[in-house]
């Protein structure tokens, strides 16, 4: 097995969201390591500028690359939407994926009626991202695209149950279910932990798309097709197979962690991202 195979999977997010794709590769790709980057100190990236988002991106992928990772995969839509060109170019021929393009993919996939809703941060949705995605794939569907910033406090907050939570997932999507859709992209890797509300709210008639697992399928092809797949015995083994770093708030970050992944997180490493 070369060390190539064996190097660690670099995943970043601006903070907690991406966790739920890390945790779709750790349940997905058992064999492969990670690296994670939380971007604490500079949460929330969604009502961020473009430009804004990119220099963080380089930053990170500076620092993801010292770790001796085999490739990236950005675990937020705002990140993908504003910056994935930017990371393919940092990443020096490194693998890259994002979390649009294979949510949009099983989006058209699914869809009968050829109408799509995406719900996600105000910047993912005037990034114009996905419907771009979808329209790459599919010219003749309808994208209707909602703009859910108070989602995401309210799931960092733990109210992924709450009457109030409900309220405010249904103040948003009453405007894109008017739309008729059969299909909904949940567009914020903070979002699968509300998949349950949501699927009770809007109904089973409606087909919920995980970008978080989607990619996470979509790696193991993209690893595969390179030749760089892990095919070792599990990762369970290894003394230390996934990493955490974040920007800030290290403690928080674990007890989050802990509070969603398959495994115990003991501590997360504070990096002083501002020097890469």
């Amino acid at each position: 097995m070369s060390r190539q195979t064996e190097a660690p999977i670099g995943v970043f997010d601006s903070g907690l969201g991406g966790l739920t794709v890390a945790r779709e590769i750790m349940r997905n790709l058992p064999m492969e390591k990670i690296v994670y980057f939380g971007d604490t100190a500079r949460v929330p990236y969604g009502n961020k500028s473009k430009a804004t988002i990119q220099r963080y991106a380089r930053q990170i992928v500076r620092f993801l690359k010292t770790q001796k990772i085999k490739a990236i995969v950005i675990a937020c839509n705002t990140a993908t939407a504003y910056a994935i060109d930017v990371v393919k170019e940092e990443a020096e021929g490194m693998p890259v994926i994002g979390v649009i393009d294979p949510g949009a993919r099983v989006a058209c996939e699914t869809t009968k009626n050829g109408r799509i809703g995406v719900i996600a941060t105000k910047a993912t949705i005037a990034s114009g991202a996905y419907p771009e995605a979808i329209h790459a794939i599919r010219p003749e569907v309808s994208v209707i695209g909602k703009a859910c910033p108070l989602l995401v406090p309210l799931v960092e907050e733990g109210w992924t149950n709450d009457t109030v939570t409900n309220e405010i997932i249904m103040r948003y999507l009453d405007d894109v279910l008017e739309n008729d859709i059969d299909t909904l992209i949940l567009g914020c890797t903070h979002y699968p932990l509300l998949r349950h509300a949501i699927q009770r709210l809007v109904g089973s008639g409606i087909r919920l798309v995980n970008p978080a697992y989607e990619t996470a399928r979509s790696l193991a092809d993209l690893l595969k097709a390179d030749g760089i797949a892990n095919e070792s015995p599990s990762v369970e083994e290894e003394p230390q197979p996934y990493r955490f770093f974040v920007s800030d708030e290290a403690e928080r970050f674990a007890e989050f962690a802990n509070s969603i992944l398959p495994i115990d997180v003991k501590t997360a490493r504070a990096v002083q991202i501002d020097e890469y």
